[in-house]
Order: C-alpha cells, then structure tokens, then sequence
C-alpha cells in the first residue's frame, strides 16, 4: 500500500450552489478556518452525459480540505449546501493526478465512489481486497489517469452517514460519450467485454456492486492561505 496523507477531510454536498463553492469569499473564509488545500468535485453541466449511481438523493459535489477546522468548514460549506456531512479520511495517492493550475477545471471526468464496507466482511480481509487485489485491477481494465483511495477514519459532523472510502477516478474526457474511451478499450468490443466482466466480478469481491454512490464531476484545486 501507498503511504497515507491523514490531514484530509471529505465533506459530501446535497442541494448546492455550485458558483458560490467557487467563489473566492467562501476560499478566504476557508483559509481563515485553516484550509490549505481545496478541491471542488461538482456534478454540474460539464459532466451530464455520465453515469450516476445513487443510494438515496444523488451527490452534488465532493468537497476535500487539507488541514482546518473540520465543524468550521461544515459550516460555511453548509452557506452553500442544503445538507453537508463530513468525515476525516487516510488518503491513499495510488494513481498521481496531472497538475491543474489554482482554480482550472482539469480536463477530465472526476468520478468519486462512495465505497460501503459489507457486513459479511472483516474490516482488514476488506481493505486487503479493495487495496492490494482491486486497484491494479481497476487501474488495468479502464484508462484511468489518476486513482486516489481515501480510508474513512471517523465521521466529523454528527449526521453523516455510513461510509467506508472514497475513491477519486479520472478518466479522459471523451469517456464521458464513449465507453471504449472509459475502459481504454481502443475501439475493440471483445477486449471492452474482457475488461467489463474482469473489473465486474472485482468489483463484487469487495461489495461495490451494492450500496455503492457514484459521482461524476468537473474537477478543481485551490491553494489558499499560508498553503500558498
């Protein structure tokens, strides 16, 4: 396993105003509650032609702080959001991300899967699964170009619900039109059935065929504060 980052908190959007996430008052209000590092992931126009996978009401946007007060940022994300829950995660950077400049959509479908462990399973045989069996599976059979795994530690607002992991997925951006540029299947049908079946039966050994949220989203970063 990769080494983990253990200063990241992940908050969860419903009912969002996607402009004022992007606005810069809210970034300076951020900064003074001790943020970082931001990065925006919103299911906005950008991404409308992708899959959508939800359990209840669909995620809006994912929102990821480096450092801060965790009730503080619930609190002014709540000034843009209906709903937020939060929880502090061990990130995993298996797959580096290009580099974006401050606030640039990146080029790419920024797909987040909101991972439910199964009951049937212990917690180690599952991450042993999802992290040492799975991930060069997925990262095999899909033209991913960038795969973060994020380890719930502990929930950090009250309601949040239950919740496992994040996973962070960027593939190109015409997969967000054509399945052969998803699965990195170069046009070819038999290899994309090949790819599908074997990232499908991966999938159910850790129990992502079920209780599974799947966001697809535009992509953004911010340095603020004294992370400049």
């Amino acid at each position: 396993m990769s080494t983990a980052t253990t200063n990241k908190l992940m908050f969860a959007l419903w009912g969002v105003d996607a402009s004022a996430l992007r606005d810069g008052a809210l970034h300076d209000a951020l900064a003074a509650a001790g943020v970082q590092r931001l990065q925006l992931n919103l299911d906005d126009a950008d991404v409308a032609p992708a899959l959508r996978i939800p359990t209840g009401e669909p995620i809006a946007a994912v929102v990821s702080a480096w450092s801060g007060s965790a009730p503080a940022i619930a609190e002014l994300l709540g000034a843009a959001a209906a709903r937020v829950a939060g929880w502090r995660v061990d990130e995993h950077r298996r797959l580096d991300p290009p580099e974006v400049a401050d606030g640039e959509r990146a080029d790419a479908l920024a797909n987040v899967a909101v991972l439910r462990k199964p009951a049937e399973l212990e917690n180690a045989e599952w991450l042993r699964r999802w992290m040492v069996e799975h991930t060069p599976i997925a990262i095999r059979t899909q033209a991913t170009f960038g795969y973060l795994q994020n380890v719930v530690v502990e929930p950090v607002t009250d309601d949040a619900p239950y919740v496992s992991a994040f996973v962070e997925e960027l593939f190109p951006s015409a997969a967000l039109s054509d399945v052969h540029a998803f699965y990195g299947s170069g046009g070819d049908d038999a290899e994309l059935g090949r790819r599908i079946e074997t990232l499908m039966a991966s999938v159910a050994r850790i129990g992502a065929d079920r209780d599974l949220d799947l966001v697809p989203s535009s992509r953004y970063t911010y340095v603020l504060g004294s992370g400049r």
